[in-house]
């Protein structure tokens, strides 16, 4: 009855807000499932081929020939990760277009923005299971399995 136009503005965009707020965190959650799901391919990768590190080191393999290796078939997963994701988003953001505020639907900096995250996120992830790739020895690793 007697409500102000400040009070009248909030009100109607408290859902678009709550939304906004909901997205971000499933968002969150989204980014740290994937940053957990390449962790655990790389690592698992790495563990599978330690005899074969082991065998590349004892052959002259440099240590960062091996860094090299395993960061490149890690980050090739997040770059195709990545790609997919890019077009998806591309086909989803006509859904949400009304939830965006100043932002064009197809704004290239918003996409640029979310796949570098997406790249940074995933070198996170690489790099762990890469360093300890780096550093196995080869005389332990031919008498691996």
């Amino acid at each position: 009855m007697g409500r102000t136009l400040t009070e009248t503005i909030a009100e109607s965009v408290g859902d678009q807000r709550m939304h906004a707020a909901l997205l971000g965190v499933f968002a969150g959650v989204g980014l740290t499932l994937a940053l957990l799901g390449v962790y655990g391919v790389v690592s698992y990768s790495v563990a599978r081929r330690t005899q074969e590190i082991g065998v590349r080191m004892a052959l002259g393999a440099a240590r960062a020939d091996v860094l090299r290796m395993v960061l490149r078939q890690g980050l090739t997963l997040v770059a195709c990760g990545a790609a997919i994701g890019a077009a998806g988003a591309f086909g989803a953001v006509r859904v949400i277009a009304s939830e965006l505020y100043g932002v064009k639907s197809s704004d290239p900096w918003t996409f640029a923005g979310g796949a570098a995250l997406i790249l940074i996120v995933g070198c996170l992830a690489c790099w762990v299971p890469a360093r300890r790739a780096m550093r196995v020895d080869p005389i332990v690793a031919l008498r691996y399995e």
